[in-house]
Parts: C-alpha cells; structure tokens; sequence
C-alpha cells in the first residue's frame, strides 16, 4: 500500500513497484483517514508512507496502529529519520526516490517478512564465553570474542562474525544487556560493536572488520571513553 499526499510522489512508487513482480499493489491513499479504512479490510504487509501529509502525519498515524504492517517512510525531509527508526520502520526513503534505493528498501522489507514467518521464537543462553541464540529452527553458539559486531533489524538482531552473519528475534536493547559490558559497546541505537575488533575510530564513526559504522550523539561519549581506558593515544 502506498500513502502519500502527493500524485507524483505515489506515480514513482508506482513506476518501480512494476520492476518488482513478486509485489502487488493493493491501494493507494491520499491520507491516513483512507489508509487506516484500507488496513480494517485487507491485508497489507508492506506499506510506503509519507510522513508530511494533512491533519495526521505518518508517524502519528503509524504511532496509532496496533499491528502495523512493515513500514518504509518516504518523505522530502531527512530531519524524521531518527524519528521513523524509533518506531520500527523497515527503511527511510528520501525524496526524489531513486529505483535502486527503492529496491535496497524492497530487500530489507522481503528479508524481515521471511524471518517474521520462519516461526523463530526469541531463545538465548549466556555462558561465559559465548551466547547461545535461536536462529534457522536451532541454538547457534557465538563467541563473544567472534562478534565484530551487532546491527538492530527491527524486532530481530543481525550478529556480524567471521565469514557470515547470523539472525535472531531479539531486540537490541535485550541483547546489549545479555553481553558482556567489558567486551562490547552500543555506539548507535542500531549498533553494538564488538571492541576488540575495532580498528579505527573518531568522534563520528568506528571501522569494525573494513566496515564503518556511525556513532550517535547519544553514545558517544561513553564509546570514547571506554576507548580511551583501553589505552589508546
């Protein structure tokens, strides 16, 4: 379903919707009033919705749903990306939306709706020097010293270890209390990084295993801190 006060806004959705065949469209809305008429009749599983539109914004209208469908924000303004993050969303698009960045969304929403149905229950067990979490229908142990690090998906978390990556139903706030504070460190509300794997930093990013990740204003001062414990110059 696409929501989006603006014709145009919904003709390019529209445009790219027709490069992705195993995506049907099933309305389109000009506000949130038709769209919450819309999602009492059919089943939506994903929904683009613009975040400026009259009377009710998107986040507003997403805050108000009880079980929301998956949710990609489209929106002119870069401003509510913290915002629509906060609140679970898939992806953030802005406008103009490009076909490639559209089907980077389209990827994220197909590979969320796959695990959300693969009946993954939330399992972990902690031991001293590993974790144990439920992941493809089994326990899979992780060493702590393994993790290069812990990206937020959602309600699931991806676990970044040598040579592959490992998915599990288990929100980041959770999983940062179940490791080890000495071993690890939460540089961005979607982030955890495992310190001993850093290999670069500043006040604004951390390169873990050749990939940089951001640092949020919020958990900055505390991950330059640890760092500079660990003996850094």
């Amino acid at each position: 379903m696409i929501v989006d006060d603006e014709p145009l806004a919904i003709e390019v959705i529209k445009s790219h919707l027709e490069n992705v065949p195993d995506l049907e469209l099933a309305a389109t809305c000009k506000n949130a009033l038709e769209a919450s008429e819309v999602l009492k009749s059919k089943d939506i599983d994903l929904m683009f919705l613009d975040i400026h539109m009259p009377e009710i914004s998107g986040i507003d209208f997403l805050r108000s749903l009880e079980n929301p469908p998956l949710v990609v924000f489209t929106t002119a303004y870069s401003d509510y990306a913290v915002e629509g993050f906060e609140l679970d969303a898939i992806d953030y698009l802005l406008k103009p939306i490009s076909e490639d960045r559209f089907l980077k969304a389209v990827s994220k929403a197909r590979e969320y709706f796959s695990l959300k149905h693969e009946g993954e229950v939330e399992q972990t067990e902690i031991e001293d020097e590993h974790i144990f979490v439920k992941a493809n229908q089994k326990l899979v142990k992780i060493g702590y010293k393994e993790v290069y690090y812990i990206e937020a998906f959602a309600d699931y978390v991806k676990i970044y270890i040598p040579e592959k990556r490992i998915v599990t139903l288990q929100t980041m706030k959770k999983m940062e209390n179940k490791l080890p504070p000495e071993l690890f460190c939460r540089i961005h509300r979607s982030f955890i990084v495992g310190l001993k794997h850093v290999s670069a930093f500043s006040s604004s990013e951390v390169e873990v295993n050749g990939v940089k990740l951001p640092i949020g204003k919020n958990y900055k001062h505390e991950f330059l801190d640890r760092m500079k414990s660990r003996n850094t110059l």
